[in-house]
């Protein structure tokens, strides 16, 4: 006999693997929808909420918030007592890649998702490129409807044009209804100008956001890294940053023209955030991401030509870097983003040159970001940003949903591959020194626990 939880049992070899994980599954989740959970003497990190920074204990009956006192004594099916347990609202990260459909191999969406709820994270805007890609109504649909019963939501990010092929205007206005919250062809920029404006001026009948990748692949054509003394001395042809801010400066003037709302993903140079402070300043709807490599790394980290430092947008120099920090404190760039990018061996494990850009991150973001900033800012940043797309903030109050993750900001560590989650394991944060550690998150009333 097997012990699945402590109300479940049953012989697994009566049955197959894969229909015991699915049982598995849906018991855990039945249970956690109608089990009361205390999360006892656990420190608040929400600048917003009169308990920030207080040490309370939480009552959560059937996913809702029942009571929030110092002491609660009740009878509970399961009591969350850390030495140092700390909560905040659920963590958002604004684009995720995982693979399903079309690409399992990278990563299905069941153990992305789960990655992802061990991470701490109950929000993610999931990237459209699969295949086929996420350019219809039914294709949203299904991204929602299979995160259902999962501590995180997904919230889909649609293509702006058919197949991703940069050419006609995909169905946008079918898919906002359907639940995406932004319209972007992944890490495809916007080429025609005009559609860029059309999209602007059409958008604003139903409040929906143009996302822009930001690169003029002219000038970047055949560019491995950033510009500069780093791609001299190796060797290898490089893109300057002007290349990103050229079209930031493009794509603001053409949102100063139509109006409507435009947001940047993968902001990586300091002529770049100071663009869109600009914008903000004078009044336009104009928000912006960065990414978790980019507030690490410089383009210094490729000196071994090592293939898992190969980003798009490329890392850039120290100067950058630097900006790309103050411009979150600041308030200027909106968001933060793991930029988490599962790639199979087959495309990852090559040569610089030819080897698949990008890096799994999710697992070792908050960690990480934790080793930048203090722990309130951390929270901040993994928090801040669901507003603009749409996306309910829950707060920690009696009578709300529980939607609340669980960490200790203080535990040192090092981030070894053992801590990884995914599918994939193309990984750029190998041995990195790292902060803090995700207990789990409770979110739809499913309680996910990293350690189980």
């Amino acid at each position: 006999m097997k012990i699945l939880n402590k109300y479940i049992y049953f012989d697994q070899s009566l049955i197959c693997h894969t229909f015991s994980l699915f049982l598995l599954s849906y018991i855990n989740q039945a249970f956690s929808l109608h089990m009361k959970i205390l999360l006892k003497n656990a420190t608040i990190i929400d600048r917003s909420n009169p308990l920030h920074c207080q040490s309370v204990s939480l009552l959560i009956e059937d996913g809702v918030i029942k009571e929030i006192e110092k002491n609660i004594n009740t009878k509970v099916d399961i009591t969350i007592k850390e030495k140092n347990l700390h909560i905040s609202r659920g963590w958002w990260d604004p684009s995720v890649s995982f693979g399903e459909p079309g690409y399992e191999e990278r990563e299905t969406l069941n153990n992305g998702l789960t990655t992802a709820a061990k991470s701490g994270f109950t929000s993610i805007g999931l990237n459209p490129d699969v295949h086929p890609v996420s350019d219809n109504h039914g294709a949203i649909s299904y991204l929602i409807n299979k995160s259902r019963g999962y501590s995180t939501n997904i919230h889909p990010i649609g293509c702006l044009t058919q197949s991703a092929e940069g050419k006609q205007m995909a169905s946008l206005y079918d898919m906002k209804e359907a639940g995406a919250i932004t319209f972007g062809d992944y890490k495809s920029p916007i080429e025609n100008s005009n559609l860029l404006k059309t999209a602007l001026e059409y958008s604003q009948s139903f409040n929906g956001i143009i996302s822009s990748y930001p690169l003029d692949e002219k000038i970047s054509l055949g560019g491995m890294m950033n510009e500069g003394a780093t791609s001299n001395e190796l060797g290898l042809k490089g893109y300057g940053s002007y290349a990103e801010s050229s079209r930031v400066f493009r794509d603001i003037k053409i949102l100063e023209h139509t109006g409507g709302k435009l947001h940047f993903s993968f902001i990586s140079s300091k002529d770049s955030v100071n663009l869109i402070e600009d914008a903000k300043k004078r009044g336009l709807k104009v928000t912006c991401s960065t990414s978790l490599p980019h507030l690490l790394f410089t383009d210094s980290s490729l000196k071994d030509f090592d293939s898992q430092f190969k980003f798009f947008p490329p890392l850039r120099t120290d100067e950058d870097r630097s900006a790309l920090r103050e411009g979150l404190l600041s308030g200027t760039i909106d968001c933060v983003t793991a930029m988490h990018e599962p790639k199979n061996i087959e495309i990852k494990n090559l040569d610089f040159c030819s080897a698949a850009d990008g890096s799994i991150g999710l697992e070792s973001f908050f960690p990480l970001l934790n080793t930048i900033f203090p722990i309130e800012k951390t929270i901040q940043f993994l928090t801040r940003g669901k507003p603009i797309f749409g996306i309910n903030d829950l707060e920690i109050e009696v009578g709300s949903h529980a939607n609340i993750t669980m960490f200790d900001p203080d535990i040192k560590n090092i981030f070894t591959e053992k801590n990884i989650l995914s599918t994939s394991k193309n990984c750029s944060y190998i041995n990195q020194e790292t902060k803090g550690e995700v207990i789990g998150c409770l979110n739809n009333g499913v309680l996910s626990l990293r350690k189980n």
